[in-house]
C-alpha cells in the first residue's frame, strides 16, 4: 500500500487506489502496470486490475479503492514526500468524489508531510479539488499539497496545462516523463508580461506572478523505451531557468540521444532555438555540423549509461544536472 521508493523527487508511495487505464501515449508502457500484474494473482492485491496481452501486461480498467490504506500516511512521524497513487490515478473516473474527499482529508490532517498528487485527468482534478475546498476547507488550497498533470508531448501540454493553472493549489507542477517529443511549456510559466491567448486570461487571471512552480523532466525506461531527446530535456531546462521555475531532471532513460559535452568544462553551453523557442531534434548529421560551426567542445552521441534507467546523473552532461525543488508560496 505504501513503501519507500527510489523515485528521486519523493520519498514514499501511498496508494489507497489500485487499478487505472491507458488514456494517452505516456502510458502506453507504464511501470505500474508491470508492477502491479506480478502481484494480480489470486488473493492478491491487484487481482483482476491487469491482463496478459501480445504488448505485455495492461489495466484491465478496473479501479479499486483501498479504506484499509487511507489512514497511513498519520501514522509516519518523520516529514517526508509522498507521492500519491503511484500505482493509479486518484482522479480515475470510477473513484467516487467522496472517497477523493477522504483523501484529501487525511492530507489536510497529516500537515507535517508534503503530499505530490499526478493526474492524467486534469479536468477532473479541478472540479474536484474546487468542489473539496468549497465544502471542507474555505480558506483555500492546503499549502502541504503540490497538485501536478503528465504532459509527454506538445498536444497533452496543451490540453492540460490551462486545466491545471485552473486548479487551486500552493504548488503546481508538471510531469514531462515520459517525454516523446519537444515541447514549449513557456506561456504558462510566468503570467508577468502576458501574451496568453484572452480567453486563457479570462479563465485563468493573470497577477504578474509565477503560474507553474515545478517541471518534471525525464526519459523512458524499460523494455520497448521510446528515445529521449537531450535537446527536449535542455529545452525545458532553459525554460524553466529563464521564467525562474524549479526543474527537475529526473532520468535520461533507456535510449538517451542528441549533443553531449566534449569531454568536460565548466562554462555555460551553447543552445540553439528554434522560431518557437524550442531546441530541435536534429540528426547525427546536422549535430555534427552544428557542433563544428559552433563549438568543438559538443559532439552528437548516443549515450551509453551504466545505469539502465538512466538516473545516475554523474554520467550525464553536466548541463542536464540540475535538481531542484518548488518552495510553497505564502
Amino acid at each position: 500500500m505504501s513503501a519507500n521508493t527510489s523515485i528521486q523527487w519523493t520519498d514514499k508511495t501511498w496508494n489507497p487506489v489500485r487499478g487505472c487505464s491507458v488514456v494517452s501515449p505516456g502510458c502506453v508502457h507504464c511501470y505500474a502496470m508491470k508492477v502491479a500484474h506480478r502481484f494480480s494473482g489470486e488473493g492478491k492485491p491487484y487481482v483482476g486490475l491487469t491482463k496478459q496481452t501480445k504488448a505485455g501486461p495492461q489495466w484491465t480498467g478496473t479501479v479499486v479503492t483501498v479504506d484499509g490504506a487511507l489512514r497511513e500516511p498519520l501514522s509516519w512521524r518523520k516529514p517526508c514526500r509522498v507521492f500519491v497513487n503511484s500505482m493509479s490515478d486518484l482522479f480515475h473516473e470510477d473513484v467516487p468524489d467522496q472517497f477523493i474527499a477522504e483523501v484529501l482529508g487525511v492530507t489536510a490532517l497529516a500537515e507535517r508531510h508534503t503530499f505530490q498528487i499526478l493526474t492524467k485527468r486534469a479536468a477532473r482534478m479541478r472540479d474536484v479539488v474546487a468542489w473539496w475546498i468549497d465544502r471542507y476547507h474555505p480558506v483555500g488550497p492546503l499549502a502541504n499539497v503540490w497538485l501536478g498533470v503528465s504532459v509527454e508531448n506538445q498536444h497533452y501540454a496543451d490540453e492540460r496545462m490551462p486545466l491545471l493553472l485552473q486548479t487551486p493549489a500552493a504548488v503546481r507542477f508538471i510531469s514531462a516523463e515520459p517525454l516523446l517529443g519537444p515541447v514549449n511549456i513557456e506561456r504558462w510559466l510566468r503570467a508577468e508580461d502576458c501574451n496568453h491567448p484572452e480567453q486563457f486570461c479570462e479563465d485563468v487571471g493573470c497577477r504578474g506572478e509565477t503560474w507553474l512552480d515545478w517541471v518534471i523532466v525525464g526519459g523512458e525506461s524499460g523494455p520497448g523505451a521510446r528515445p529521449f531527446d537531450l535537446a527536449w530535456a535542455r529545452s525545458i531546462v532553459a525554460q524553466c531557468k529563464f521564467a525562474g521555475v524549479k526543474c527537475f531532471v529526473k532520468q535520461l532513460g533507456a535510449k538517451p540521444r542528441g549533443i553531449c559535452a566534449w569531454p568536460h568544462h565548466n562554462e555555460n553551453p551553447p543552445m540553439w532555438f528554434d522560431d518557437d523557442g524550442v531546441l530541435p531534434s536534429v540528426s547525427k548529421r546536422q549535430a555534427t555540423d552544428l557542433c563544428h560551426a559552433v563549438d568543438d567542445r559538443w559532439w552528437p552521441c548516443s549515450l551509453k549509461l551504466k545505469d539502465r534507467m538512466g538516473g545516475q546523473w554523474s554520467e550525464w552532461p553536466e548541463d542536464l544536472r540540475v535538481r531542484e525543488f518548488p518552495e510553497v508560496r505564502a
